[in-house]
């Protein structure tokens, strides 16, 4: 979405009379920052429950006889191997390997399976996912439903309060717990935590019993993006693009190991050159000296000022207590400890290359 017509949430009045301070993201008009600021509501995520509404985000369901060899088509992916409940990291790709989008895609049946897409990306990964249904026998629907987060070491007791089940689920599985309802323990935070997308009437009801729990906070979008950074995932438009492979971004642990060289999937040929090769740089971890942080698009030098990269994702990390950012440096610079300098309106900051993440992930493993 362009120009004015800026999207609303379904849950606006909430937002509002929660104080929310408003700004545009992805064509919709999101809540940035809540009277508590942005600190207090990412420190509150990683000690309590960070509650987020990400109902800019679109879920589609694809079923079908044809359903899981459309997915294999379309992504990376093996979708007749995934269990039933079983929600798998992957994406969407261009003939080159591009990212067009990352996406969380769980199997819900023999042939059902979720798609969670990213806001901007929507009406795009709706067109994709269509052109290519063409050829198989499957129904693409994407569901009108409010999604929210529910993020921190005490989102499932949280959850257990207000009626909602979560013992059965472990990190990365998903399921239907109700009619029209889809959750999954999974979130964009490092925190334990789920997603649940759900009918208005019902988001409403059940938001009602999570803000009446002191141990739940609202959380923007300002912190929603230090979460994830610290957590050290990717930002599709900022860390990952159309222009960016899953192998520079050091993503291909989501990409299995025989589908690598003998996919079918679209960009499979690329990608397997792309490998071949070697990626020419990769995405790292990156920790200014000091305390002020580096900004996206900030241009990255070698100690003898020669282009070496470029600062994707950058800000404070609260709970890491110092700047963090995420970028790309040239493969030979992507050793964690190697310095690189930031030009920082003209200024040369030093720059060291940090494992990622920068603060341990904490889900609840099976």
């Amino acid at each position: 979405m362009t120009g004015d017509h800026t999207n609303q949430l379904p849950l606006e009045d909430l937002h509002s009379a929660a104080g929310a301070r408003f700004g545009a993201f992805a064509g919709w008009n999101m809540p940035l920052t809540y009277p508590a600021g942005v600190m207090k509501e990412h420190l509150h995520t990683r000690e309590h429950v960070g509650l987020f509404d990400i109902s800019h985000m679109k879920l589609f369901v694809v079923s079908g006889p044809g359903a899981a060899d459309l997915i294999n088509r379309a992504c990376p992916l093996d979708a007749k191997t995934l269990e039933f409940k079983q929600s798998k990291y992957t994406f969407f790709l261009t003939e080159a390997a591009g990212i067009v989008d990352d996406l969380i895609i769980t199997r819900l049946g023999e042939d059902r399976f979720m798609v969670v897409a990213n806001a901007g990306n929507a009406a795009t990964d709706e067109a994709h996912l269509r052109e290519i249904g063409k050829s198989f026998d499957a129904n693409i629907e994407p569901l009108d439903r409010v999604f929210i987060a529910i993020q921190g070491p005490e989102a499932a007791a949280v959850l257990e309060s207000a009626g909602v089940d979560t013992d059965t689920l472990f990190f990365m599985q998903g399921f239907e717990p109700r009619t029209n309802w889809f959750m999954s323990r999974s979130g964009y935070t490092g925190e334990d935590g789920f997603e649940i997308g759900l009918p208005e009437a019902d988001a409403r009801e059940l938001l009602a019993k999570l803000l009446g729990d002191e141990r739940v906070m609202w959380i923007g979008l300002a912190a929603r993006d230090s979460l994830r950074l610290e957590a050290g995932l990717c930002l599709h438009g900022n860390d990952i693009t159309p222009d960016t492979d899953p192998a520079s971004a050091g993503l291909m642990w989501a990409i299995p190991k025989d589908l690598r060289t003998d996919g079918k999937f679209i960009g499979a040929a690329a990608l397997s050159k792309i490998l071949a090769d070697g990626a020419k740089e990769k995405r790292v971890g990156l920790k200014p000296e000091g305390r002020q942080p580096v900004r996206s698009g900030t241009q990255l030098f070698d100690a003898d000022g020669n282009p070496a990269g470029r600062v994707t994702s950058g800000g404070f990390g609260p709970s890491a207590g110092f700047p963090v950012a995420m970028g790309y440096v040239s493969a030979p610079l992507a050793k964690a400890g190697t310095r690189v300098f930031a030009d920082v309106r003209g200024t040369k900051v030093p720059v060291d290359v940090h494992s990622l993440p920068f603060t341990q992930h904490r889900y609840r493993k099976g």
